[in-house]
This record gives structure tokens, C-alpha cells and sequence, in this order.
């Protein structure tokens, strides 16, 4: 199998890309701008037989279109503005994630690449019922500036799979946490609290809870379904069943830490900023139905990852 990955040196794409090496693919290359990737998260892939890098935008078609012409059998899409809170001050992001998805699309029908790999977001549902939900809730309707462009790329993808033959596998994920992380609430907390190990600052009221999903979970469940499932288009929650609020998050950051009376102050309100969804839970029967379930649930995956970013940042 021949690979290309977008966004291949940020946090999941990295690990996807150490999981695709390991698993033999005969070729590897990632695409990336390094607007979020890092450079160490590959580097030991440099100089292998099996891997290429590409250091470019998805927004310059013919540089895409280029690289696609060399053969590939599947892209891994991962490449976006990595972080939900950027859309209130930067709602520009909508517009590059959507035509870079374009344009990769409109490369791939070009040069014949059937297959496609999405990372999409469990924030595409908005604001929701307080039940785990299924990937055939409706009506779809995001309340951030980054679901939106999450949910408008899966409808150019499930397009383009129908008018050009293609086929798409679209994973909505969780929030998903672990090593390599540049971003989220575990990476904020050690980051405040090691400037000023009294007091934690917490956006909100800390009552947020959501679905957190360990990377090596994430990428496990993504190829099992890549793997696994053959329609045209191929739609999966991927997650945990349970979830973990934002103070319990607080009150293992500060255990794993060995902090001792951490004062915690609130933002105030419900939600820690604008777009942000204050309880979310999925349904992940669908995924669980070929075969595959998490390895570790919410509160594990954050314990784990906390343990991960304390030993790395």
C-alpha cells in the first residue's frame, strides 16, 4: 500500500504515520505545511526507503496535484487548524480547511486516487441531546467555526465519492489526547500550573464533560474501519462510551503533578468559550459492531495522557 498523509507531522497524523511504517506500507509521505507539525515527530523517519516529505500547503493545488501523479492508493486527510478555539478570533480557518480539502479532492479525481480518510470531529453535531449519539443524529448543526468546516469538508467528500467513483472513510472523533499533543485542556493545565503551581485557572465552571480517546486508540479504531468497511462512503463515531468532566481532568493534573492545595478559579459560565460544547457523549455501537472497541476508557485515556505530556513538555 502506498500512503499519502496530510497534516502527517502534527499529533495524530505523526502517529498514524509511525503505525502505517510499522505496518509495512510500502510507501509513506507526508504532506504538510508545519503551520502546527513538528519536524521531531517524524524525524526518524527520514532517510527510510518507505518514507517521503513533502513540505507544502494543501491550498497550492498544483503542488498536490503533482505529488498525487506519482501513485497512491489511499490518502489519510488530516490536515486542519488543529484547535476549536481559534475560530472565534480567526473564523478565516473555515474558509483554508475547506478549500485545502478541495483541492486534494479535485487532485485525487485527476489523478485517479480512489480512497480518502477523513478526520472529522465530533464537533459537527453542535449542541445535542444529552444522550450518546449516533452517527445518523440529525440535523447537523455545528455551533463552532471548526465544526462547520469539519462537517462542510465530510459533504465535499461524500460528494466527490459519488459523482467520481471514490471512496471515503469519515471518522468523527473525540477529543483525543496523548503524547505529541500541542493543544487541549491537559496541555493547558500542566502549562498554567507550572507557572504558578498555587492556582489553576479553569474556563467555564469545570463542569464540561466529554469523550476522551487515547491516541493509540484513535489510531488503532481508524484503520480497523479503514480496513473493515467498503461502502462508498464509510462513517464512523470514534471515541469512548464513557466521559470525564473538566474538574476531575484539573483534579488529576494536579495528583499526577504532586501539587498540594491547588486553589481552582473559574472563568465563569458553561462553557469554557465560544463554539464550545459543554457535554458531549457518542455512540460508538456502529464501530464496535466490526469487531473494534477502545482500549482504555475516557478517565484512563487522560491519565495516560497527562503522564505523557508531563514527561514531554
Amino acid at each position: 500500500m502506498r500512503a499519502l498523509v496530510t497534516g502527517g507531522a502534527g499529533f495524530i497524523g505523526s502517529h498514524l504515520v509511525d503505525r502505517l511504517a510499522n505496518e509495512g506500507y510500502e510507501k509513506v509521505t507526508v504532506y504538510d505545511n508545519f503551520s502546527s507539525g513538528r519536524e521531531d515527530f517524524i524525524q526518524h523517519h527520514v532517510g527510510k526507503g518507505y518514507f517521503k516529505l513533502v513540505r507544502a500547503d494543501l491550498l497550492d493545488g498544483d503542488v498536490i496535484d503533482r505529488e498525487l501523479k506519482e501513485g497512491y492508493d489511499v490518502v489519510f486527510h488530516l490536515a486542519a487548524i488543529p484547535d476549536v478555539r481559534l475560530g472565534e478570533k480567526m473564523p478565516e480557518i473555515s474558509k483554508i480547511d475547506i478549500l485545502a480539502t478541495y483541492n486534494l479532492l479535485d487532485a485525487m479525481r485527476k489523478r485517479d486516487v480512489k480512497n480518502i480518510v477523513f478526520s472529522s470531529s465530533s464537533t459537527v453535531y453542535g449542541e445535542a441531546p444529552p444522550v450518546p449519539l449516533k452517527e445518523d443524529y440529525g440535523p447537523l448543526l455545528p455551533i463552532s467555526v471548526y465544526g462547520a468546516a469539519k462537517l462542510a469538508c465530510e459533504a465535499l467528500i461524500s460528494s466527490f465519492c459519488h459523482t467520481f467513483d471514490m471512496k471515503g472513510w469519515i471518522f468523527r472523533f473525540a477529543n483525543v489526547v496523548g503524547s505529541r499533543s500541542t493543544h487541549g485542556v491537559i496541555f493547558d493545565f500542566i502549562k498554567k500550573l507550572r507557572k504558578n503551581p498555587k492556582e489553576l485557572e479553569i474556563l467555564g465552571n469545570g463542569k464540561q464533560k466529554k469523550s476522551y480517546l487515547y491516541i493509540s486508540d484513535c489510531i488503532d479504531g481508524m484503520l480497523f474501519g479503514f480496513e473493515r468497511s467498503s461502502d462508498q462512503i464509510n462513517l464512523f463515531n470514534l471515541g469512548t462510551e464513557g466521559a470525564t468532566e473538566v474538574n476531575d481532568i484539573a483534579k488529576m493534573v494536579v495528583e499526577e503533578m504532586g501539587l498540594k492545595d491547588v486553589k481552582f478559579r473559574y472563568t465563569g459560565g458553561d462553557r469554557g468559550w465560544k463554539g464550545d460544547v459543554p457535554r458531549f457523549q457518542f455512540n460508538i455501537e456502529k464501530i464496535k459492531s466490526l469487531g473494534w472497541k477502545p482500549k482504555y476508557e475516557s478517565d484512563e485515556a487522560v491519565r495516560k495522557a497527562i503522564r505523557d505530556l508531563l514527561r514531554e513538555i
